[in-house]
């Protein structure tokens, strides 16, 4: 299986960690797909979405921004969301333990390189268990993968636009949305309600011809 796990500090795309699976047809491309994984660190901030899926061909990045540091992880596209993410949040728990006070003062690339051993090994983990069963196993709690923000990798990096900009693009389609049920309920209900009156008006209007007809 060909991954890239990359390890960065949030505020300024320091590389603190790496770990790389490669296998003999893939070694051409895996180049381009660490120079997008370092650019994608880059584009980074504080306003970043803290889960996030970017699709590349047969590849997707994903990523898990938490206590100021990404975890991103390049996989094939068919390897599932939810074990993918499983799998960072368990780097996360274990290299902020070891290393989370001191990620704001380093400022050598790769200063924890060592950490590598534990991306091996839990990748490893995570690749040998892909049963059903065990993928149903997993805290759904922190997998709720339907919510994850899903973009493409070239678009945003060509873009040169922040993920911070595409996140409240995002939001603002999801407002415009919102805003578009409530004006269509809004005329839902001017609409039934003006059927009712002018049946109101024509039962009146009938009654009142009536009985002036009659009398």
């Amino acid at each position: 299986m060909t991954s890239l796990t990359i390890i960065a500090r949030v505020a300024d795309g320091l590389p603190l960690a790496a770990s790389i699976q490669e296998d003999e047809q893939s070694g051409r491309d895996l180049q381009q797909y660490q120079s997008q994984a370092k650019q994608l660190c880059r584009k980074l901030n504080a306003q970043s979405p803290d889960r996030c899926t970017l699709e590349a061909g047969d590849m997707n990045f994903h990523y898990l921004i938490a206590q100021g540091v990404c975890y991103l992880f390049l996989c094939e596209a068919s390897f599932p969301k939810k074990m993918v993410f499983a799998y960072l949040e368990d780097l996360h728990s274990e290299f902020y333990d070891q290393y989370g006070r001191r990620v704001p003062t380093v400022t050598r690339p790769y200063s924890f390189i060592e950490f590598d051993t534990y991306i091996q090994k839990t990748k490893k983990s995570y690749i040998d268990n892909r049963s059903r069963r065990n993928l149903g196993s997993i805290n759904t709690e922190l997998q709720d993968v339907q919510r994850i923000m899903v973009a493409n990798i070239e678009e945003v990096l060509q873009r040169g636009e922040s993920l911070s900009a595409l996140d409240t693009k995002a939001s603002n389609l999801s407002g415009l949305s919102k805003k578009y049920r409530s004006d269509a309920k809004y005329l839902n209900t001017r609409s039934a309600y003006a059927k009712v009156a002018a049946v109101s008006v024509f039962f009146i209007t009938l009654i009142i011809y009536v009985r002036f007809w009659w009398l």
